[in-house]
């Protein structure tokens, strides 16, 4: 699962960890905490594509998406997005993403509905 909050990118698999656990992983430092706290080990590996990673108890994963739902205040997910930098990756993957939609976001394209 990747996960795209307004300050931080997750990817969360079920890999190299025990049972009952997530293997919680970051390209940037700081993300993983961001998300579940200064208390948990974050390892940093340069073998592996994603640079930064820690191993999470489910209910701990759970706990975290369901406070980064009730934090939602926004209108516009990409307007939240404070950090340039993510903000620019996000935009990369909403245009992928767009490429999906037939017709694309903000088409002239006729649909066949009026």
């Amino acid at each position: 699962m990747w996960l795209c909050l307004n300050n931080a990118f997750l990817s969360i698999v079920k890999k190299d960890c025990p049972p009952g656990s997530l293997l919680v992983r970051a390209r940037r430092p700081g993300d993983i905490e961001r998300v579940f706290g200064t208390k948990v080990e974050v390892t940093r590996s340069t073998d592996s594509d994603y640079l930064l990673r820690s191993i999470v108890p489910i209910e701990e994963v759970e706990l975290a998406l369901q406070r980064a739902v009730k934090q939602i205040d926004y209108g516009n997910f990409k307007d939240s997005v404070a950090d340039h930098a993510l903000h620019l990756a996000y935009m990369k993957v909403w245009t992928a993403m767009s490429e999906l939609q037939h017709p694309r976001p903000y088409s002239t394209a006729f649909t066949g509905k009026r």
